[in-house]
């Protein structure tokens, strides 16, 4: 079971910053193995510059613990208050994602890698000196767990930006690949009203909130997310090349990408491999599929008979089957859901304005976690959100039946 930080005192917090910092640094470290000096790489949209990366890490510990004087009012903290002088001069023209372009982070003149490190660990021990002395209650230790939640969504955007850029970061995780499951068929749930997001004490992020019944009819969904083996016999049977089978934007992206198969995926001598950290691996037919989009998911349902869940469903049956012991497999791969990013009723954006708010735009929810999501990050009502089109993402998916 993952560390339940969002209740967490201030000693289990200092621990687990103790630990994803390490986990963090070997990141970094290989990350300065396989670049060269100046870590450069080139630019896309679904990347940063890795010293950016390490260094945002730390500004932005720094911007809501050290230098907020408003962090013991936690959700209720004026974002807008003035702060204290940072440790290191700039780093506000640096670091600072709401007001650096993307694009402008490939021509910063930035610290090197050295310089960055020392920052983020001057930034730390101030960090860990002020937990110390924090009062108890969740609007005191806010900000430190939104720092850790916040460091362990880079250290996994980390992975998939090498998972991006074909590099072989795999040394540096415990584990570079989902584990398969022998679960399988499908688990009926009874519908009725359930308690969609969270409420209650503990930590929350704004998305989340809003705690409100939806009425759930009677649903059958899957234990487990799809394997390689059910969705090559998509492929094998023609699914890619089927234009019945995808949406409009589907079948756009796919005329875009070329290939009648996912795009990490190669036959040679009629086995099946997968691309994953610039290496060629043999195909697990019983691993969840990955790197999988959004528009391969809603047309591998259609060719199946199934449809995806929505939010509320998977959601009902994570939260059931952790109350029950229900047998329900999550946390391998990241899960598409049909359900589109939306504030719940009542959304407050909470202090840092650019978490959800920017991204209410059509884009779907994904459910779960993946086999580099940092432990403490792992929660059943936990909302992700990406481009239906991603595919560098650690994401697969489960189906309902129809």
């Amino acid at each position: 079971m993952a560390p339940d930080i969002r209740h967490a005192d201030a000693a289990a917090i200092a621990a687990a910053l103790g630990e994803l910092r390490a986990h963090t640094l070997r990141l970094f470290a290989a990350w300065r193995t396989l670049l060269p000096p100046s870590m450069d790489v080139r630019y896309a949209p679904e990347l940063n510059p890795p010293r950016w990366e390490l260094g945002h890490l730390a500004w932005f510990e720094e911007r809501w613990i050290a230098r907020n004087p408003a962090r013991l009012r936690g959700a209720a903290a004026d974002p807008d208050a003035g702060r204290a002088a940072p440790l290191r001069p700039a780093v506000d023209a640096l670091y600072d994602s709401s007001h650096v372009a993307h694009t402008r982070r490939w021509h910063l003149d930035l610290p090197d890698a050295d310089a960055t490190l020392a920052y983020a660990a001057q930034v730390r021990q101030r960090s860990l000196a002020l937990l110390a002395d924090l009062p108890a209650g969740d609007d005191a230790l806010y900000f430190p767990r939104w720092a850790l939640l916040h460091e362990a969504m880079h250290a996994e955007a980390s992975v998939y930006m090498a998972q991006h850029l074909a590099l072989d970061l795999s040394p540096a995780l415990a584990r570079s690949r989902p584990a398969a499951s022998d679960l399988g068929g499908d688990w009926a749930l009874p519908g009725g009203p359930f308690s969609l997001g969270h409420a209650g004490p503990g930590f929350a992020f704004d998305n989340e909130l809003g705690a409100h019944e939806v009425d759930l009819a009677p649903f059958a969904i899957a234990r487990a997310p799809v394997t390689w083996r059910e969705v090559l016999a998509f492929v094998e049977a023609g699914g890619y090349d089927d234009e019945r089978l995808w949406s409009p934007q589907g079948w756009a992206w796919r005329r875009r990408q070329g290939a009648a198969r996912p795009g990490t995926l190669a036959q040679d001598d009629g086995t099946w491999r997968r691309a994953a950290f610039g290496h060629w691996l043999d195909l697990l037919p019983t691993e969840p599929a990955v790197h999988l989009t959004q528009h391969e998911a809603l047309a591998w349902c259609r060719w199946a008979g199934r449809r995806l869940p929505t939010e509320a469903e998977w959601e009902c049956a994570a939260i059931t089957a952790q109350a029950s012991g229900e047998a329900f497999a999550w946390g391998e791969v990241w899960e598409w859901t049909a359900s589109t990013f939306a504030p719940y009723p009542g959304f407050q954006p909470h202090p840092y304005r650019d978490y959800s708010m920017p991204w209410f735009d059509g884009r779907p929810v994904l459910r779960g976690a993946s086999f580099a999501t940092w432990p403490a990050l792992r929660n059943p009502r936990y909302r992700n959100y990406f481009p239906a089109e991603r595919n560098d993402i650690f994401a697969g998916f489960r189906t309902c039946a129809a």
